[in-house]
């Protein structure tokens, strides 16, 4: 189907945006910034619009203390752009599993007025991609009433659910800007390596892998340079993937279900990553509803599944998503990979975490923080890893899991922890 590309100005194409509208913010890499700072300068005739989304980058107006009276963000993952104006009440946490996000679009418990994208070039038959963040945005396109898109030849075209012809767009605005990038090579210490040679441990050839970004992640990544013929299947994955695809380490020849390709939601990193992926037909970005599906997920054989959190108590309960009462990101996919690797044939569920934080503070603790949030059930948990070692938790006690806990925490908070397991446990 044919269709005449028309660009508008961002007012133009704003102005179907009324008070009391809810609005879908396109994210990760595709956060299309220049539109929603566009958006703040219609504050002056918007009340009480609500702005969800998942994570999103970029500095971002709606979101400054002038216009809380305008723009509320209701986001579904705590991003750092969005972090400060949690905390101080002026943007709100969904706590929900990314699985389930496009069942609120599709049920109507958040229906949609508008959606803003930011999406690739149209091509010769007039399709635009949602890039390198189809996840929850394809379900979004699908139920808002109006679709309002930036249309940016920065923005790489993928392979899967991702396409969207342009009749589908209310109004198309052009725009130059770069991608949002971000890199966490620089942050991996001895720590994350150690911890990464512990999980490469884990990981049989033949293996599917989920993994998310950042310095755990990585430095897995960085040890798996020996293995042969792993799979990805993952709700999103960074530059660390690339080396390891072209040295046929990940090949994905021995996945059940899309054999031969990198299934993923979406992905973020630089811009060589955007590059590699851009019509690259052995990366298939896909629903996030098919992606995160444990039933999905559990169809691949041995799914390693590598998360990582923010504390653990004695007894394996895992919290991921805030520092006690603060809100620091989100349940995103955890459990949803968590659940699929523990059903797989051969699956192996792992929770990874440094034994401190960077300011010293124990990670491996006797109680949750007040107001933490349990994302993974102790239940639910089988392996943690910390640059100490592995605990393998399922089918354990209570008292079995805390010693095994003990042995992989920092050495100075082991005595601590005893001392806190006989008070709990009486006989330890």
């Amino acid at each position: 189907m044919k269709v005449d590309i028309k660009y508008v100005s961002p007012q133009e194409a704003l102005s179907v945006i009324k008070s009391g509208d809810r609005i879908f913010l396109h994210g990760s890499a595709q956060t299309p910034v220049y539109l929603v700072n566009e958006l703040a300068k219609e504050a002056h005739r918007l009340k009480d619009v609500e702005i969800v989304s998942i994570s999103v980058y970029g500095n971002l107006d709606v979101c400054k203390p002038e216009y809380q009276e305008n723009f509320t963000m209701n986001s579904m993952f705590v991003s750092g752009s969005i972090r400060e104006a949690v905390a101080n009440g002026r943007a709100d946490y969904i706590p929900v599993f990314l699985s389930e996000i496009p069942e609120l679009f599709k049920r109507g418990i958040l229906p949609l007025d508008v959606a803003i994208l930011q999406v690739s070039v149209p091509d010769e038959h007039g399709y635009c991609s949602l890039g390198v963040s189809v996840d929850v945005a394809r379900s979004a396109v699908n139920t808002a009433k109006k679709v309002i898109a930036q249309v940016n030849p920065n923005a790489p075209r993928t392979h899967g659910d991702g396409m969207i012809h342009a009749s589908r767009f209310h109004a198309m605005v052009y725009c130059e800007d770069q991608m949002q990038e971000t890199s966490f090579a620089e942050k991996v210490t001895d720590k994350e390596i150690k911890i990464g040679q512990y999980i490469a441990e884990l990981i049989e050839d033949r293996s599917t892998m989920q993994m998310g970004i950042g310095a755990i992640p990585d430095a897995v990544l960085n040890c798996l340079h020996s293995h042969k013929d792993l799979g990805v299947h993952t709700e999103m994955f960074s530059d660390g993937i690339i080396d390891l695809f072209e040295k046929d380490v990940i090949n994905n020849k021995f996945k059940r279900i899309h054999p031969n390709k990198i299934v993923t939601g979406f992905a973020l990193g630089s811009r060589r990553l955007y590059e590699y992926v851009n019509d690259n037909p052995a990366f298939n970005f896909l629903d996030i509803d098919y992606v995160n599906d444990p039933h999905v997920i559990r169809r691949n054989p041995k799914v390693v599944a590598v998360n990582s959190c923010i504390e653990v108590d004695i007894t394996g309960q895992v919290c991921s998503d805030s520092i006690g009462t603060y809100q620091f990101s989100g349940v995103g996919g955890q459990m949803d990979f968590i659940r699929g690797a523990a059903l797989s044939e051969g699956g192996k569920p792992i929770i990874a975490l440094t034994s401190r934080t960077a300011k010293g503070v124990p990670r491996i603790v006797p109680f949750l923080k007040p107001g933490a949030g349990v994302v993974t059930t102790r239940s639910h948990v089988h392996y943690i890893v910390t640059e100490y070692g592995v605990a393998y938790l399922f089918g354990k006690n209570l008292r079995q899991r805390a010693k095994a806990l003990i042995n992989i925490a920092h050495p100075d908070d082991r005595e601590g922890l005893e001392k806190c397991c006989w008070e709990r446990f009486k006989n330890f």
